[in-house]
């Protein structure tokens, strides 16, 4: 396979739901992303031979192909959705690098989007062949029929809430570890973010509404004041009795828009471009729908063997946050924990989604871009980017410092 190098990352601010991106279209917020990412590349959107975005609601239609075209991606270019749930941009990332293995590309655009605040209702599908007569019909909510991510005829009634739940009791999790987990990530994103650190990953955008525009530069899900107190008093959110997932241990649903530029590694060193980091391996596997929130162990096992390395040789590592019970089950299978220098020094040093927020397809390169950067300020060799992924899946992907 041909070595593939990221040579620019670009990301949105992560919004909260229905905050200050709530009015913003997918594609616009994505060409944004596509935007920032082309310049930071120092390429001309012209170069590109293929855009590719995740999208997991998918309510614009083929959104990389409409995103690309806002942006002022030239016609001839052509772009593909990709869905891998939770992990469809770090998917985009991977099937850029199989463009480019295959001859089809040497410069790909490759990221994802999520608008969650806009996600649409909609009638149930019989209404399409069933008449309307008297009487009131219901709108159905996307998201809640959305969260399930998983056969609903293979495993009815299972959603992701009751996946964390069931991580819990598999690895004997307690509440308290959950809500420790989920106030030591959003401690740490809020001094990231005193500290200015998401500004270098941040493009700003500008936001038109009734009141006039306004620049959204800043990630908005946060919550720097979460207290174990404060967590304590909330109830379960997806299982009433001896529930132990909340809303304060849980990520959120959110807005946001991320993009990176992925080379071959020949034609990076023909251009004269210095990239950021090499992709060394990429994996992705299945697991138990019922405890899908381990799927990044396997994967990450599998993503180490394929570079011949081993997670003590990874300066970094971003485990998406889908929740703290999923993220502590994972960390107890790899042997890392929340009491050790590798955890404390190396996993999601600037906080994760539960403080970041987890606006879907946007995932993977958010924490891609993040992982970037902190790898450049720490001069860090070797970076891991995880996901867990509805329906029972897990994918990694290890970079290496380009200096």
């Amino acid at each position: 396979m041909k070595p593939c190098v990221i040579t620019g990352a670009a990301r949105t601010a992560v919004g909260a739901y229905l905050g200050s991106l709530k009015t913003v279209e997918a594609q616009d917020l994505c060409a944004a992303a596509i935007t920032a990412a082309a310049k930071r590349s120092d390429i001309e959107l012209g170069d590109l031979d293929q855009v590719i975005m995740g999208d997991v609601y998918g309510y614009t239609p083929n959104v990389s192909r409409c995103a690309a075209l806002v942006a002022g991606v030239p016609e001839e270019v052509p772009a593909y959705v990709v869905d891998r749930q939770c992990a469809s941009s770090l998917q985009a990332v991977v099937s850029a690098c199989y463009e480019i293995a295959a001859g089809e590309a040497d410069i790909v655009m490759a990221g994802g989007v999520e608008v969650m605040s806009r996600l649409p209702f909609y009638l149930d599908p019989s209404a399409r062949y069933k008449p309307f007569r008297l009487g009131d019909k219901p709108l159905f909510d996307t998201f809640n029929h959305g969260v399930t991510m998983v056969s609903s005829k293979k495993y009815p009634g299972l959603n992701m809430g009751l996946t964390a739940e069931n991580v819990a009791e598999k690895y004997g999790i307690t509440r308290e570890e959950m809500d420790a987990f989920s106030v030591d990530s959003q401690r740490k994103m809020a001094e990231a973010k005193a500290a200015g650190k998401f500004k270098e990953e941040i493009v700003p955008f500008e936001v038109q509404d009734r009141k006039g525009n306004f620049i959204v530069d800043e990630d908005e899900h946060n919550t720097p004041d979460t207290t174990m107190e404060s967590l304590a008093k909330l109830k379960p959110a997806f299982k009433r009795d001896g529930g132990l997932v909340t809303a304060g241990n849980s990520s959120g649903m959110n807005d946001g828009a991320s993009a990176v530029v992925v080379m071959s590694e020949e034609k990076a060193r023909e251009l004269g471009k210095k990239p950021l980091v090499k992709i060394l391996s990429m994996s992705a596997t299945g697991c138990d729908p019922r405890i899908m929130g381990i799927g990044p162990v396997s994967a990450v096992k599998k993503a180490l063997e394929k570079a011949a390395l081993t997670l003590e040789d990874m300066d970094l590592v971003e485990l998406n946050e889908a929740f703290a019970a999923q993220s502590l089950g994972c960390l107890k299978e790899l042997g890392i924990g929340m009491d050790t220098d590798f955890y404390k020094e190396r996993v999601n040093v600037n906080g994760g989604a539960i403080a970041h927020g987890h606006a879907l397809a946007n995932s993977g390169t958010r924490i891609l871009t993040t992982l970037i950067y902190e790898m450049k300020r720490r001069d860090a060799r070797y970076g891991l980017a995880t996901l867990c992924i509805g329906g029972g899946q897990g994918m990694a992907m290890i970079v290496e410092n380009c200096k």
